[in-house]
């Protein structure tokens, strides 16, 4: 089973029957086959707040009980408490929220020591409705379920949400537009000097957005622009507007100019090397988002009210809808020099007359370690994000990448490197043992910005002499098709591999590992 959920009250409409085990009320019993467990206890309904607030008491010691009891690779999602009904008879009774402020203080501690844990914020669904909303008292009664099963689907959508975040999950990029969208005003209009931005309002709701905006790209979010607008006039707002907090250096790659924006946008895509679905389109004018619905419906576009008071409501909804991970990496954190960095190679890549000189003039070093407690995060979200180049397209949490490792799965990961820049992780490969010398290859990816350079065979390659020296003998490679990951149905052809069993969505191959692999020696390799 996916989930096993340890309750105290009747949560079956909220999270279903599909794959998901439950407790008994108050039962702390492990299964032990469950991929996830899933902490839901909430306070109960009684007028006694200090029977509530002692019941509340004992939920961590409960909790402390089942973690002792889970494997240490296990993942542990634990739902924060939230009042759903208290009537204090006096105004300096707080029992309740004390007790609830303690429990959730101490999972938020216990979270930074153990990192099975996942914490989930309850309180940004129930937030959302009024205090009669959240209790039905007929179900109650009747089904001991506190929380209203009315509201059941709209749980089922947050949830859904939740899940694809702590899978570490989310778009890549946010297009932006610029007049009335980061500043107020249009500035082939109003001057570098005219437009809103800084002071009083409205200027001041532009400031906010795009502070947020900046955290938003500190966290690993590739920021773009798309604007009808002369560059040149652009380039001088962000150079010389005192106001300005989004600057040239924070965008990963614009197209300003009056050509239309689809186009645009796919020149975006293309230059970076992503999806057009993981890009998200911002734009004041209806007409725009309209363009894009209908000629790249992939592309997410959000509605966009015009109103400077409502840019801190759209980042909200932009975050919680689709920006927002768990947790972020090192590699995260430096998405916009990264992309910048691979603008720059390909202007480079103009200047020779061969490839050959080129991939010698980038001085490439690829890094290449195990599994750790450092790279696991990036490890596994690197299976939930990678599409494009990913021969098998299997998806792994943190959690499932521990218990191969435990397995005796060799889990490797590339770094790289050149004079332009450091891509930090970019690639990884998961072997499975198949008896005494013979390995298969689990899960093979790169992520599609250090593609084009031949990095794809060296790692491989790389792993290939590793496994040999070690008494490997026989690789066994599959690929599986999927809708984006076309461009690699040969990779295995040409890494020299044997095609054995072919069908409309698989093929399987064979390599014997006679002789040692050949590298070119323009790459540098060592080993962490």
């Amino acid at each position: 089973m996916k989930y096993f959920i340890f309750r105290n009250q009747t949560i079956e409409p909220f999270f279903g029957d599909s794959n998901v085990g439950y407790s008994g009320y108050g039962d702390i019993s492990v299964i032990p086959d469950a991929n996830s467990y899933v902490w839901f206890y909430q306070p109960s309904i009684t007028p006694d707040a200090k029977v509530v607030s002692q019941e509340v008491g004992n939920y961590y010691d409960k909790l402390q009980m089942v973690l002792q009891n889970i494997s240490q690779d296990a993942c542990m999602i634990v739902f924060t408490l939230d009042i759903l009904f208290n009537v204090p008879v006096t105004g300096d009774d707080f029992d309740v929220q004390s007790a609830i402020c303690d429990f959730n203080a101490k999972i938020f501690d216990l979270a930074q020591q153990d990192k099975r844990i996942r914490l989930v914020d309850f309180s940004e669904f129930t937030s959302r409705y009024s205090v009669d909303q959240l209790v039905n008292w007929k179900f109650y009664f009747t089904t001991q379920a506190v929380l209203n099963p009315k509201l059941a689907k709209e749980f089922k959508v947050w949830w859904a949400h939740k899940q694809e975040e702590l899978a570490l999950k989310r778009k890549k990029c946010l297009v932006l537009d610029l007049d009335n969208v980061l500043w107020g005003g249009i500035l082939g209009e109003e001057g570098v000097a005219g437009i809103k931005i800084g002071g009083d309002y409205p200027g001041n709701a532009f400031t906010l957005w795009q502070q947020a905006l900046l955290q938003m790209k500190n966290s690993g979010v590739i920021l773009t622009v798309c604007s009808k607008n002369n560059e040149a006039d652009v380039l001088e707002a962000w150079e010389k507007n005192p106001f300005m907090v989004l600057r040239k250096e924070h965008i990963s790659a614009w197209r300003i100019n009056w050509q239309d924006k689809a186009t645009n946008i796919k020149e975006l895509a293309d230059e970076l090397n992503i999806g057009l679905d993981s890009m998200v389109f911002v734009d004041d004018n209806p007409t725009e988002r309209e363009l894009i619905r209908q000629v790249l419906p992939m592309v997410e576009v959000p509605e966009f009210s015009g109103k400077p008071y409502d840019l801190m409501p759209l980042f909200r909804k932009l975050v919680d809808r689709y920006f927002r991970i768990y947790s972020i990496t090192d590699e995260d954190k430096v998405k916009t020099e990264q992309y910048r960095a691979n603008v720059n190679r390909k202007a480079a890549q103009a200047a020779f007359g061969n490839m050959e000189d080129y991939l010698r003039s980038l001085e490439m070093k690829l890094a290449i370690m195990p599994v750790n407690d450092f790279n696991c995060t990036r490890i596994a979200q690197m299976t939930q994000k990678t599409n494009q180049f990913n021969l098998t397209t299997h998806r792994y949490t943190e959690n499932d990448i521990k218990q191969m490792t435990n397995e005796g799965c060799p889990i490797y990961a590339i770094s790289v490197s050149d004079r332009f820049g450091d891509n930090g992780i970019t690639g990884e490969i998961i072997l499975r043992p198949k008896g005494k010398d013979r390995m298969i290859i689990d899960t093979f990816l790169l992520s599609c910005r250090i593609l084009g350079k031949g990095i794809e065979f060296a790692f491989l390659d790389t792993i290939l002499n590793l496994i040999a020296d070690k008494g490997v003998k026989m690789v066994e490679a599959c690929y599986i098709k999927t809708a984006k990951n076309g461009q690699v149905a040969d990779f295995f052809d040409r890494s020299g591999f044997a095609l054995t069993v072919v069908t409309d969505t698989i093929k399987n191959y064979l390599l014997e590992l006679a002789q040692p692999r050949e590298i070119k020696d323009y790459f540098r390799i060592s080993f962490k």
